[in-house]
């Protein structure tokens, strides 16, 4: 298969070759990489088989490129990163028996030519008959790394060892498989058993979820664009774990609320979907290319929340003086409890960077703290399962601030006790892995 939108038919193995070499230098994410993939591919079929290489190949990546290492005779140049990719790509289609191993190395070396690298052909077409011989052989060695084995960089499994010493194995089991689909109904257009109903009269499965109203799982939906009420803006995609943001929120008609990190939006759609009396509700975000994506999602849901670009923490820049009755903080995090659904997070997220999210978010909870009226709610997220940016970041805050107190969470299905909030780990519940905790301001 291959597109030709507008210019010259282009195999979908070089456009997952580029995309994967942009990962992998960390030029690109894949939040960021797969729309403009996309546009390069105008059939739907392309852009399946698009995720199904990319994702099953980072969900492997470490086994792969060791694998790659004792096949070549010397490492390829930097020129090659692209090559270096479709050579990546193949491994594990030939492993996982994605196609006929001869359709694997034919249409890989077709992706070479359509990428400039013709004088590569003939490698790319001999490494990967040499794989095809060895077969499952070809990893023995590599297995035995712990990188490999888990298929994570070995900074976080030691930290996962350190932080979940029992339940490490399964959180980086978890990582390695795709998670389900989550709708989100969005109630303002149609309720959530009328959309369960659609999807099934369509030959979706889809459950309703037994405790939050707007959830609704849909294991194999496939494209979610092409499925009815899309278009017409009924539902969004949404981890059953980040729905339950609306909940802690405890949002009632005539509130102030704000939406501290709000890029990519689901939360603040939520929220004004839940909540269309509110008396003012804001979304905030630094980036701008995230915000104009935000905006575009929700025109499709029909919602209008006042959005600004502005860094939530930097209040002199933006705030107006009035308190808020609700502030949201979905702070920047290492990303650790989704790798399932951004499986790129093991390249691009370093060891290093951990300390750095850390600081982000005292310095988002200290600076919005003050915005927040007396009896006010301000809930605390995180997609990590790392306890330095969940329950030792709020029982740091709660020590700095005697005015601030730890509020109930609830939701018992959602995974266990963790300081002052609840850590839900990936998989549990068929959830993401999420933190939350609820802060109350005193009186």
């Amino acid at each position: 298969m291959s597109s030709t939108v507008g210019r010259a038919a282009i195999p979908v193995r070089a456009v997952a070759a580029r995309l994967l070499a942009a990962v992998r230098s960390g030029r690109s994410s894949l939040s960021d990489g797969i729309p403009e993939a996309d546009a390069r591919l105008a059939d739907p079929r392309d852009r399946a088989l698009l995720r199904l290489l990319i994702f099953e190949t980072l969900r492997t990546i470490y086994r792969r490129e060791a694998a790659l290492q004792s096949l070549l005779e010397n490492p390829l140049p930097a020129t090659a990163r692209e090559v270096e990719a479709l050579l990546l790509l193949g491994l594990m289609q030939l492993d996982q028996g994605i196609d006929a191993p001869y359709a694997v190395v034919d249409a890989s070396v077709e992706a070479a030519r359509a990428l400039g690298k013709s004088q590569y052909a003939k490698l790319v077409n001999a490494v990967l008959r040499s794989a095809q011989r060895a077969g499952s052989k070809l990893y023995d060695d590599a297995l035995l790394r712990p990188e490999c084995q888990y298929d994570h960089p070995r900074w976080l499994i030691e930290r996962l060892q350190k932080d979940w010493p029992e339940e490490y194995p399964a959180i980086l089991a978890a990582g390695n498989v795709r998670g389900p689909t989550w709708l989100r109904c969005n109630r303002l257009r149609q309720t959530s058993s009328d959309l369960c109903q659609s999807l099934q009269a369509a030959g979706v499965a889809a459950r309703r979820h037994a405790i939050l109203p707007d959830a609704i799982e849909a294991p194999d939906a496939g494209d979610v664009t092409c499925l009815p009420g899309w278009e017409q803006g009924n539902f969004s995609v949404q981890d059953v774990a980040a729905q339950l943001a609306v909940e802690l929120l405890d949002l009632v008609p005539g509130l102030r609320v704000l939406d501290a990190c709000t890029a990519p939006g689901g939360k603040l759609a939520h929220i004004a979907e839940r909540a269309p009396d509110l008396d003012y509700l804001l979304g905030l975000d630094s980036d701008g290319r995230r915000l104009e994506r935000t905006r575009d999602a929700l025109k499709r849901l029909g919602l209008r929340p006042t959005l600004k670009q502005a860094d939530a923490a930097d209040t002199s820049a933006w705030w107006n003086g009035v308190a808020f009755d609700r502030i949201l903080i979905d702070a920047p995090c290492s990303g650790t409890g989704v790798i399932r659904r951004h499986p790129d997070i093991r390249l691009l997220r370093r060891a290093s960077d951990i300390s750095g999210m850390v600081g982000q978010q005292s310095r988002l909870l200290d600076a919005l703290w003050p915005l927040l009226r007396s009896g006010g709610r301000l809930v605390y997220a995180t997609c990590s399962v790392l306890k330095d940016e969940n329950q030792h970041q709020i029982s740091a805050f709660l020590s700095r601030h005697p005015d601030a107190r730890a509020g109930a969470i609830p939701a018992l299905w959602f995974g266990q006790e963790a300081g002052a909030g609840r850590q839900n780990l990936p998989g549990n519940a068929d959830a993401d892995g999420f933190f939350y905790a609820v802060l109350e301001k005193s009186a």
